[in-house]
C-alpha cells in the first residue's frame, strides 16, 4: 500500500506554498511578451541553449530543447542581444507594445580555425546558469578526440568526465557517481535505450552523425525527469537540414556509415536517415575455415527522423532508431534496440508551450545454438525482451524573465519477458519458458526556475511518482526467516488475473538548486535530488553482458531510492578563457539488489528468492578545468570517490567497496588546432583497480586445488590500476568526393604505448599442476591499435 505519512503532506504543502509565493502578483502584471525560435542559418536546425537578453532590463534566458523562447518585460523599448559561442552575435533594437512573434537564424562566425567547444553557450554559462553536476558535449568536440579503431563514440567520450567511470576497458554501458549502469537513464529522443553498446562495449549505439546534442545530469536533476537514481543521458537527434539536400559518411578500419538529408514540401519539413554496419566479418571470411567457417560478429543500426511544421504553433517530429548485434560460431547471441519517439510542439501563446512524446522501445536478446543437422534434429533456443510504451506531455509557462514554469506527467506501460526457451534433441522439441511480467509507472511533476536577484537563481520542484506491479503472472511468496545468504524457499505460488494489482508503491521526489553568484566569474551552487527506480537489471558478473535479465519491482523487490547532495564552486579565469569547478557529493542508496552464492538468474521461475537486498552509500570530490579558447583546447577532470555496500549475509554483515569502486580517477584531454588543415587530438586516463574477493585459502584433496575463502570478505583486494594514451590526428581536404563538399582523413592510434589494462584477475587451477593455484590477468587489449576513417560530406 501507498506509504504517504503526514510528514510527506506536509512537505508537499510546503513546496505549493512556495509556489504560490514565487508566482503571486507577477501574472496581473501590465507586461507584453516576445518568443520565437532560434535556428542555425544553414541547415534550420533549432538551437538549444542560445542566450536572449534584454540590456536595459539586465534579464534574459536560453531556447528548450527545441529552440523556443519567451521573455516578459514591461512595454518599452529595449536592446535584444542574441548570443551562442562559436556564432555570431545578433543585437536588435525592439519596440514592445504588445505580444509579438520573433523567430531568428544565427550564423556560424567565419574563423581562422574552427575553433572547438565543449558548449556552445554564453562564455560565463557555468556561472550563471542553475544547473550543476551537469556535461554537455558538443559533437564537434567529439569528433576531434581519439577513438578505438576511429570511430566516434559518444559513450566512451563521456568516460572522461569528471564522475563518470566504467569497470574496465570493453565494458558496457557506464558508471555515475557510485551507480550501477541500470541506474543511468539514457535517452534518445526521449525514448529509452536499455543496452547503449554495440559489440559488447567497444562502440556506442549512437551514430555520430545524427547526434544534435548530449547532456549528461549527475546532480540536481530536474522534477521532469524520473525512473533511475544515478544520472541522465540525454540524446538528442538532429531534425534534418531544411535548406538544402546534403550527403555525408564515413569510410572506416571496421564499418562505415551513411547518412542523408533534405527539405520537402517547400522547406515546411525536412528529414534525416543514417546507416551504419561493420564489415569485420566480411573481411574475416576468406581467412576462417573448419570450425569458424560459419561464424557470424557483426552489428549494424538505423537512425531515422522527420519533423513537418504545419503552422505557427504545431510542429511534428518523428524519429527512430532500430540496431542489432549478432556474435557467435557454433553458439550465438543476437541482441538489439528498437525505439520509436513521435513528438507534438505545439504553441498555445507568447507564453505557454506543450511537447507531447509518445515512444515505443523494445531490447530484445537471444542465444542459440548453431548445431543443427540437415534435419533439424538438434537445437536450442532462448529468448527475452523488455517493451514499453509511454505517453508524456511536458509544459512550459515563461511566467515572466525572473519565473519559468514546468509541468506535467507520464504513463509507462512495461511488459517483461524474462525467457523463453525451446530445446530440440533428437527431433523432440521441449519448450522451457517464464511468465512475463507487467507493470504501469505514472508520474506527475512540477518545478520553477526562479531568479530572485542577480546574486541568486532557485529551481525547485516535486515529483511524485506512482507504480503498480500487475498481473496475469504467478505471485510468490518466500519464507523472510531464512538466514541471510541462502536460498529462500517458497512458501506458496498464486497466480494473479490479468490486470489485477498485486503491488503498488509511491514516492515524493523532492528537488531543488540554488545558484549563488559571488561575484562575476565566481558561484557557488547547491543541489538535492530525490529519485526512485522501479525496474531493475540482475547481473552478478563482473561487467554486464547482453544477456543479463531486466525485472520489475514485485511484492519481493522493492523500488530502489536514492538520496544525493552536492555542493560546487565555479569559477572562471582569463576573460572565461578557463573555467573550472570543484563539487562535492554524498549519495545514499536504498533496496540495493546482491545474489547468494551460485545464484540462478536464467529461466528460473523463483528467481527472487536468489536476490539479497542491502544500502549503500557513494561519496567524493571531482575537479575540473577547461581551456575553451584558443588553437589550443580541452580540460582536466579528477575524481576522488569512493562506493560502498551494505547488505546482510554478506561480508560478515559489515560494509565493503562495491565491485565498481575507483578511488582515484584521472583524465586529459587535449586537442590542438594548427591550422585549417590539420589539428590533433589526444586524451590520457588513469583509473585506480576495481575491487576483487580472491581466495585466502585452499584444500588439496585427491591432488586437485579447492579455493576457499575463509574470512567471507568481499572485495578486500584490487586488480592493478590501468592507464592509457590515445593519439589522432585530422587532415581536412579541399574538397569530398566528385570535388564537392567537404572531407577529412582521420589517424587515430589507440593504447600508444601498449599498455596491457587488466580487466580482471581471476584465480584458476595450474594447468600444469592441478595441486596449484594461479592468479591470471586478463586484459581485452594487449597492442597497440591503429586506424583510419574518411569522412565526407557535400
Amino acid at each position: 500500500m501507498l506509504n504517504f505519512t503526514f510528514e510527506k503532506f506536509t512537505n508537499l504543502k510546503l513546496v505549493s506554498f512556495i509556489f504560490f509565493f514565487s508566482l503571486n502578483s507577477v501574472l496581473a502584471q501590465d507586461k507584453v511578451t516576445i518568443s520565437g525560435k532560434i535556428s542555425e542559418a544553414k541547415n534550420g536546425e533549432g538551437m538549444i541553449g542560445v542566450n536572449l537578453y534584454l540590456k536595459e532590463l539586465q534579464i534574459g534566458v536560453s531556447t528548450n530543447v527545441y529552440g523556443f523562447y519567451s521573455i516578459t518585460a514591461p512595454k518599452g523599448i529595449y536592446t535584444l542581444f542574441i548570443t551562442y559561442v562559436g556564432y555570431k552575435s545578433i543585437a536588435k533594437n525592439v519596440e514592445l507594445i504588445d505580444n509579438k512573434t520573433l523567430n531568428f537564424e544565427l550564423e556560424e562566425e567565419g574563423k581562422l580555425l574552427d575553433e572547438v567547444v565543449i558548449k556552445g553557450e554564453r562564455e560565463d554559462d557555468n556561472i550563471k546558469n542553475i544547473e550543476m553536476s551537469v556535461n554537455k558535449v558538443e559533437m564537434k568536440t567529439i569528433k576531434k578526440m581519439p577513438a578505438l579503431l576511429g570511430e566516434v563514440d559518444v559513450i566512451r567520450s563521456i568516460q572522461f568526465l569528471p564522475g563518470v567511470s566504467s569497470v574496465g576497458e570493453g565494458s558496457s554501458g557506464f558508471n555515475v557517481r557510485g551507480g550501477a549502469i541500470d541506474q543511468n537513464l539514457v535517452l534518445l529522443d526521449e525514448a529509452p535505450v536499455y543496452n547503449s553498446s554495440h559489440l559488447f562495449g567497444f562502440f556506442s549505439v549512437f551514430n555520430p552523425d545524427v547526434v544534435k546534442d548530449v547532456k549528461l545530469i549527475k546532480g540536481g536533476i530536474p522534477s521532469s525527469y524520473g525512473g533511475r537514481i544515478s544520472s541522465i543521458l540525454d540524446v538528442r537527434m538532429k531534425e534534418g537540414n531544411s535548406k538544402k539536400p546534403e550527403f555525408s559518411g564515413g569510410l572506416g578500419t571496421i564499418f562505415s556509415r551513411f547518412a542523408y538529408e533534405r527539405p520537402y514540401l517547400k522547406e515546411k519539413g525536412s528529414f534525416i536517415v543514417a546507416l551504419r554496419r561493420s564489415y569485420i566479418d566480411i573481411l574475416a571470411k576468406p581467412f576462417l575455415n573448419n570450425d569458424l567457417k560459419n561464424s557470424r560478429f557483426y552489428f549494424y543500426d538505423f537512425t531515422a527522423k522527420t519533423n513537418y511544421k504545419i503552422n505557427d504553433k504545431n510542429t511534428v517530429f518523428l524519429s527512430g532508431y532500430f540496431g542489432r548485434d549478432v556474435f557467435g560460431a557454433d553458439f550465438g547471441f543476437n541482441w538489439g534496440n528498437s525505439t520509436t519517439s513521435f513528438r507534438w510542439n505545439h504553441v498555445f501563446n507568447n507564453k505557454l508551450f506543450l511537447n507531447t512524446t509518445v515512444f515505443y522501445s523494445n531490447y530484445d536478446y537471444s542465444l542459440d545454438s548453431d548445431l543443427k543437422d540437415e534435419n533439424n534434429q538438434d537445437s536450442f533456443e532462448w529468448k527475452s525482451n523488455i517493451l514499453n510504451y509511454s505517453i508524456k506531455p511536458d509544459f512550459n509557462y515563461y511566467i515572466n524573465a525572473k519565473n519559468t514554469l514546468s509541468f506535467g506527467g507520464q504513463v509507462i506501460y512495461y511488459t517483461f519477458n524474462p525467457g523463453q526457451a525451446t530445446a530440440v534433441s533428437g527431433g523432440q522439441s521441449r519448450s522451457i519458458g517464464l511468465d512475463s511480467k507487467y507493470a504501469v509507472e505514472s508520474a506527475l511533476y512540477i518545478g520553477n526556475e526562479q531568479k530572485v536577484s542577480s546574486n541568486l537563481t532557485l529551481n525547485y520542484g516535486l515529483r511524485y511518482s506512482f507504480y503498480t506491479y500487475l498481473g496475469p503472472g504467478t505471485v510468490y511468496t518466500f519464507d523472510e526467516n531464512t538466514s541471510p545468504g541462502d536460498r529462500k524457499e517458497v512458501l506458496s505460488a498464486e497466480k494473479a488475473t490479468k490486470g489485477e494489482g498485486i503491488k503498488t508503491y509511491g514516492n515524493l521526489e523532492p528537488r531543488l538548486a540554488l545558484n549563488i553568484g559571488v561575484n562575476a566569474s565566481t558561484s557557488i551552487k547547491i543541489g538535492y535530488n530525490r529519485l526512485a527506480q522501479y525496474i531493475h537489471l540482475l547481473s552478478n558478473t563482473v561487467a554486464s553482458s547482453p544477456l543479463d535479465v531486466w525485472t520489475p519491482s514485485s511484492n519481493n523487490i522493492k523500488p530502489q531510492i536514492s538520496d544525493q547532495i552536492a555542493f560546487g564552486l565555479f569559477k572562471n579565469f582569463s576573460d572565461n578563457m578557463y573555467e573550472s569547478s570543484v563539487e562535492v557529493y554524498f549519495k545514499t542508496l536504498k533496496n540495493q539488489i546482491d545474489y547468494i552464492r551460485n545464484a540462478d538468474l536464467l529461466l528460473n521461475p523463483a528467481v527472487e528468492g536468489d536476490l539479497m537486498f542491502g544500502i549503500g552509500r557513494a561519496y567524493g570530490a571531482e575537479f575540473f578545468i577547461k581551456k575553451n579558447k584558443g588553437k589550443l583546447n580541452g580540460w582536466v577532470s579528477y575524481t576522488l570517490a569512493r562506493t560502498e555496500r551494505k547488505v546482510d549475509g554478506l561480508n560478515n554483515n559489515n560494509w565493503f567497496v562495491s565491485r565498481i569502486d575507483k578511488i582515484h580517477n584521472l583524465s586529459v584531454v587535449g586537442i590542438f588546432d594548427i591550422s585549417k588543415k590539420w589539428s590533433f587530438g589526444s586524451t590520457m586516463s588513469f583509473a585506480t583497480g576495481t575491487p576483487a574477493s580472491f581466495p585466502t585459502n585452499k584444500f588439496v584433496w585427491q591432488g586437485i586445488a579447492l579455493p576457499q575463502n575463509y574470512t567471507d570478505e568481499r572485495n578486500t583486494y584490487r586488480i592493478p590500476n590501468s592507464h592509457r594514451l590515445d593519439l589522432s590526428a585530422t587532415r581536412k581536404n579541399k574538397h569530398a568526393l566528385f570535388k564537392k563538399g567537404e572531407s577529412e582523413w582521420v589517424f587515430s592510434i589507440y593504447n600508444v604505448y601498449n599498455r596491457k589494462n587488466p580487466f580482471s584477475v581471476y584465480v584458476r587451477q595450474n594447468p600444469d599442476d592441478p595441486s596449484k593455484t594461479e592468479a591470471v590477468k586478463y586484459s581485452v587489449f594487449a597492442s597497440i591499435i591503429p586506424a583510419v576513417t574518411y569522412n565526407f560530406k557535400f
